[in-house]
């Protein structure tokens, strides 16, 4: 069995390639490849390429492990570990050029499902600024070899907030209504459009705090263990781990401001 921090070696190797993969199929010119959940829900053809080349170096170095990608899907693996991979998290962004987009590789042990996995190591990489951020379980996040940590002792109505949006719009309006109800009790909202991106923003100090609901396994196995080594505490509805259902990431104190208002709501809309 690989130590952690062998494998947030792995991942980060292979997140950086990807990236440098994604930086130059952008500047070549992005072409739609499919849509998945709705017409705006897009697959570029450099999410499948880059995928493609995460999945052949993580099946070169760790055979026996299993895989979950968003775009590929998942393959099982023999040794109890799965690589949980976002080729480029972000893509609308990817395809109009802003330069918030990432490539996201995580390593779970146990079944790939938030509920239940262990997350051991992760790297989140943006080609666009060339950031790297990474963690292993027990070890502490990085950026670009540097120790994160997260802001403490920030009251309510001096939290910088992040959040995201479903691509439904029925969905969407009602994560507005929620923003609607929140904005005027925090110092502001931000909405950038890569979840692995705003949590690593945790992790770095540029967020307060970072919540949605909607976010499937990909999105945010790498970010999130990356929020929670850096000091974050990571959760969802319920008592129970981040998931699909909701997920919060900020320093103790703030989460437990921000929790109980997501609870009532999120918990009301099921």
């Amino acid at each position: 069995m690989p130590s952690n921090v062998e494998l947030q070696e792995i991942a980060v190797t292979v997140a950086r390639r990807a990236a440098v993969l994604a930086f130059q199929r952008r500047r070549d010119g992005v072409e739609i490849a499919a849509s998945k959940s709705s017409i705006v829900d897009i697959v570029t053809r450099a999410d499948q390429e880059a995928e493609r080349l995460i999945r052949d170096a993580i099946a070169a170095a760790r055979p026996r492990d299993g895989f979950l990608g968003e775009e590929s899907g998942a393959g099982e693996g023999t040794s109890g570990l799965t690589w949980v991979v976002d080729p480029i998290d972000g893509t609308v962004n990817y395809y109009y050029g802003i330069p918030a987009y990432a490539v996201s590789i995580a390593v779970v042990e146990g079944d790939p499902d938030p509920a239940t996995w262990t997350a051991l190591a992760g790297a989140v990489v943006n080609p666009e600024t060339k950031e790297t951020f990474a963690a292993a379980a027990g070890h502490g996040a990085t950026l670009n070899g540097t120790a994160l940590h997260v802001n403490l002792d920030v009251e309510l109505p001096l939290a910088l907030v992040g959040t995201g949006f479903g691509y439904d719009p029925e969905v969407r309006v009602r994560q507005a209504a929620f923003v609607h109800q929140l904005i005027g009790q925090v110092r502001d909202i931000r909405r950038a459009g890569a979840a692995s991106l705003d949590l690593c923003s945790v992790a770095a100090g540029r967020l307060d705090a970072y919540y949605e609901r909607g976010l499937n396994p990909w999105d945010h196995a790498a970010g999130a263990l990356i929020a929670a080594e850096a000091g974050a505490r990571v959760g969802g509805l319920d008592g129970t781990p981040a998931g699909k259902r909701l997920l919060l990431a900020a320093a103790p104190e703030l989460y437990d401001r921000l929790h109980p208002m997501m609870q009532e709501y999120f918990s009301a809309w099921e």
